[in-house]
């Protein structure tokens, strides 16, 4: 395993990682010390995504529920696990025809979407206890559930994009230690590429899509629109945003990136397991993937490379929802409360949902891997928490595609889709 500089690391996990560790308090929901409740009635439809053979939905269906019901007897829960992309069709169109369920495990992007046409229940004004089950979820989750002056959710479980460093290909590139800025991380990918050649790799992506190139966006202290989410023209294609998009540019000219960022070629993650490249960006998904497919594989974990933004990263994973349709309300609010418990989010997490608490920070009944994650967290941030996020998020694939391509000036392909985007956020 790469040694790594803990005293230059810390500077960038011990923020995260206080700020969520501060925001502890008292857990929510802790069923151990909870009566049963026998006032609450109803049937509570949840639809989720969870594999219909996985861990999770085993875990769910074998700890998580049977507990609930221990505290709720007179409720009846509903499960039913859809694939993602069926999930999301039945949707709109269970929205158009009025049939819904009353509690959704959501995508993140799908919330402001759904709270737009006022499909959802705003959690905040439902919630007499909403403010104090918030403060102790990270915040860049929260944030996805936002949407205009309201809360229409909460986050279930998270996720988001750290470096995976291939402990083999440093080595043989002589890398005794993990980078941990920006420029560390540049002069990394040259010492890989002098000492291996050509077909070797510092850094490998997979696209240019939000997902992809937020992390350096953000981190070069650019952004997508203003806070307030009004307008793009001036931070999509801002001083930050354009030096991190150049600096891509950089490494891919110079052959220190692989072209995979392009689109096509070979996975990523095969890269890596290969040995084709040093370092990729992936989620908490990845361990027991790469222990599968490559387990002789050896590799360390580091958060996103500081830039003048700071490290920062992307937030992915799954809200938790009501439909403003629910003829059980105080059931369905019972049962989101209990999907936020400790005990609910421990035994999701040890199957691989990361948990939103803070509190678990560092849980030893966790994976070891969980940490770096949850550090980044405390610095992550969530993709543009607007309806017409996916026809943005085309805008900046686009912008950084054409860029990185040397088919337009970065500056100019990014003017461009700030316009473009500017014309979604004022529709």
């Amino acid at each position: 395993m790469i040694a790594i500089d803990r005293k230059r690391l810390a500077a960038l996990v011990a923020m995260p990682l206080a700020l969520a560790l501060a925001l502890g308090g008292v857990a929510v929901g802790q069923s151990e010390a909870m009566e049963p409740d026998e006032s609450v009635t109803g049937t509570v439809t949840f639809w989720n995504g969870y594999g219909a053979d996985g861990d999770e939905i085993t875990t769910f269906r074998n700890e998580v529920l049977p507990a609930f019901q221990a505290l709720y007897p007179n409720v009846t829960v509903e499960t039913q696990e859809i694939p993602y992309d069926d999930l999301r069709q039945k949707l709109v169109t269970g929205i158009a025809g009025g049939v819904l369920p009353d509690v959704l495990r959501a995508d993140i992007i799908w919330v402001p979407e759904f709270a737009d046409q006022g499909a959802l229940m705003a959690l905040d004004e439902e919630m007499g206890d909403f403010d104090d089950i918030a403060a102790q979820v990270f915040p860049g989750p929260l944030s996805t559930n936002k949407w205009g002056e309201h809360y229409y959710g909460l986050p279930l479980d998270t996720n988001t994009r750290i470096i995976f460093a291939n402990d083999a290909v440093l080595e043989a590139a002589g890398v005794t230690e993990l980078p941990g800025t920006v420029e560390e991380f540049e002069a990394m990918l040259a010492t890989v590429q002098a000492a291996l050649g050509p077909d070797v790799y510092g850094y490998a992506e997979g696209g240019t899509g939000g997902w992809n190139v937020l992390p350096w966006i953000w981190s070069f202290g650019g952004a997508i629109t203003d806070p307030e989410l009004t307008t793009a023209s001036g931070y999509l294609n801002g001083e930050g945003t354009v030096a991190a998009v150049t600096k891509l540019k950089e490494w891919l000219d110079a052959g220190l990136m692989s072209p995979s960022i392009l689109g096509g070629g070979t996975a990523t993650s095969d890269q890596f397991g290969n040995g084709q490249t040093a370092t990729v960006l992936e989620g908490p998904w990845m361990p027991s993937i790469f222990a599968n497919q490559f387990p002789e594989l050896g590799f360390s974990y580091m958060p996103v490379p500081a830039g003048p933004g700071g490290s920062q990263s992307v937030v992915g994973g799954e809200d938790i929802v009501v439909f403003s349709t629910t003829q059980n309300k105080d059931a369905a609010l019972a049962f989101v409360r209990h999907m936020l418990s400790e005990e609910s989010q421990l035994a999701m997490g040890k199957v691989g949902q990361m948990p939103v608490l803070a509190s678990l920070v560092g849980h030893p009944d966790l994976p070891d891997y969980y940490p770096t994650f949850m550090g980044q967290l405390g610095n992550g941030n969530a993709r543009t928490p607007v309806p017409d996020w996916p026809a943005i998020d085309e805008a900046i694939a686009n912008a950084v595609l054409k860029s990185l391509r040397g088919d337009m000036e970065v500056q100019a392909a990014l003017d461009e889709a700030a316009g473009i985007v500017d014309g979604l956020l004022s529709s």
